[in-house]
């Protein structure tokens, strides 16, 4: 399942990945959401920004990703273990109050995303939130950095998510993404049943 040319742009890239972006512009949107406290798991951390941000905030932050040297970068930006987890490797059940998945799934096959999104959704607890960004495009496919993307729509991904969510909200914009090329992103908000 895992895309290793995805894993190794991130290995040759991560020193510089780590470095480029500042912290999310919807994760303070998304926290305002949360009991003060709540356990997040962050899949996809890149260089820990956005887990910096939400342990300032006085979140407890579990964050991941997927890369090893990606995972090292988080580390010393954060003080603080990185642990190394691939999507499918997910086995929490119940244990978080919310999972941040920022720019990180649109890295899985389009197939395997919606079991992928069944283990996000068993890892969290009843109520819990899952925020989930994705490019949008017209076809899966590698983009120019060699990076698989699943490029879903609207339906897509409301079909994806399947049952047990009590509501799924799903906006569209236009950001930059890598380099600073524009991007048009689908940002998915949902709660757990």
């Amino acid at each position: 399942m895992k895309d290793q040319p995805t894993l190794d742009f991130y290995a040759r890239e991560a020193a510089d990945y780590a470095t480029r972006y500042a912290k999310s512009g919807e994760l303070d949107t998304f926290l305002a959401l949360l009991p003060p406290r709540a356990r997040i798991l962050e899949l996809g951390c890149g260089g820990g920004q956005d887990s910096e941000a939400m342990l300032a905030a006085g979140f407890d932050v579990m964050p991941t990703d997927g890369s090893p040297e990606l995972a090292r970068e988080a580390e010393k930006r954060l003080g603080r273990p990185v642990h190394v987890l691939l999507f499918e490797d997910i086995d929490f059940v119940g244990a978080f109050d919310a999972v941040w998945a920022n720019a990180c799934l649109l890295h899985v096959p389009k197939p395997d995303l919606p079991a992928i999104l069944g283990k996000v959704g068993r890892a969290l607890r009843p109520g819990g939130a899952l925020y989930a960004s994705f490019k949008t495009g017209d076809v899966e496919g590698i983009d120019r950095f060699g990076r698989y993307y699943n490029y879903p729509d609207e339906a897509f991904l409301r079909d994806a998510l399947g049952a047990g969510w009590l509501s799924i909200d799903i906006v569209r914009n236009s950001a930059p993404g890598y380099y600073n090329l524009p991007a048009e992103w689908l940002h998915v908000t949902a709660f757990r049943a």
